[in-house]
């Protein structure tokens, strides 16, 4: 296999830090993933680091008064409930830095036509509260920076996480020049969905082979229809058949397939594609890194 080691990779070290190694939450697998690539030959001059966040550039997609709620630790204790994550200082730094690397991985990637981020993928937060392990939402604040400043006319979110990308959905609702698309498992988290552009709800245990042709027939549709000068591509691990809370029965090599697929369909068409690694549980944290890099080893066959 032939890899090329220029592939722009956007990662900050404040992706992992200190955390509970039983959460199901797997906070290691950011610093293993970058580990994985590193081993694999794939990091050589091409890791680039996003600045470091805070709230202020994220009020374009988010409400003030949630997102600084969220920075100063005043969200009361439902509300983080339903974000699943415990509040700290080291978590606040990766949630408002992750979105900037999103956003810088879509800039490499108009760029180079290719670029993948170590992260991101927080498809479950909302305008004003945050859900699923995800607190601020990387795919619509890239989404909507980047058409409001001119850099692309229109953006296709191409979202293959197991679970709907609900708050991405709800927050580019009403912003035509997005274009979201959530293939998932119909039968799964979150319960109460949010109607994304295009949404493609898949029965519990879907193998390979059918997988694989709803997300190419989807896609080759909708890259024809659309035309979009970037996809911002998802590419959740947790449709492996082992995931901790996946429910479809995708192999290791359909994962390997479907990450070719995408992106040897985007670049066909000349569209940019920029990767985010999405969702993924597993107890063994060093395979679910490996799980993640999937994409990026295929990204680096182009």
């Amino acid at each position: 296999m032939n890899l090329n080691p220029h592939l722009p990779l956007v990662y900050h070290p404040n992706y992992s830090f200190s955390f509970d190694p039983n959460h199901r939450f797997v906070m290691s697998k950011f610093a293993y993933l970058q580990q994985h690539l590193q081993q694999l030959g794939l990091i050589n001059n091409n890791l680039i680091q996003p600045a470091l966040g805070h709230p202020d550039p994220l009020e374009i997609v988010h409400c003030e008064n949630y997102i600084n709620d969220l920075w100063h630790n005043r969200l009361d204790e439902k509300a983080m409930r339903r974000i699943g994550l415990p509040w700290s200082e080291a978590l606040m730094a990766r949630t408002f830095t992750a979105p900037l690397g999103t956003l810088q991985t879509a800039r490499l990637a108009l760029e180079h036509g290719i670029a993948c981020h170590l992260a991101g993928g927080t498809h479950h937060a909302h305008s004003d509260f945050g859900s699923g392990y995800c607190m601020v939402n990387d795919l619509a604040f890239s989404a909507q920076t980047l058409i409001e400043s001119g850099e692309i006319t229109n953006v296709l979110i191409f979202d293959l996480d197991v679970h709907q990308g609900d708050g991405t959905a709800a927050i580019l609702a009403h912003q035509p020049y997005a274009f979201t698309c959530s293939i998932h498992c119909d039968k799964n988290f979150p319960f109460r969905k949010s109607a994304s552009d295009l949404d493609v709800g898949l029965a519990v245990g879907v193998e390979d082979d059918e997988y694989l042709a709803v997300v190419d027939e989807t896609l080759h549709f909708l890259l024809k229809q659309l035309n979009p000068d970037l996809v911002l591509y998802d590419a959740g691990v947790d449709v492996w058949q082992h995931d901790g809370l996946g429910k479809l029965n995708i192999s290791w090599q359909g994962l390997e397939k479907r990450d070719h697929l995408v992106l040897k369909r985007c670049l066909a068409y000349n569209t940019p594609v920029a990767t985010v690694i999405g969702g993924g549980y597993d107890k063994d944290h060093r395979r679910l890194a490996a799980r993640h890099g999937i994409v990026v080893e295929q990204a680096a066959q182009f």
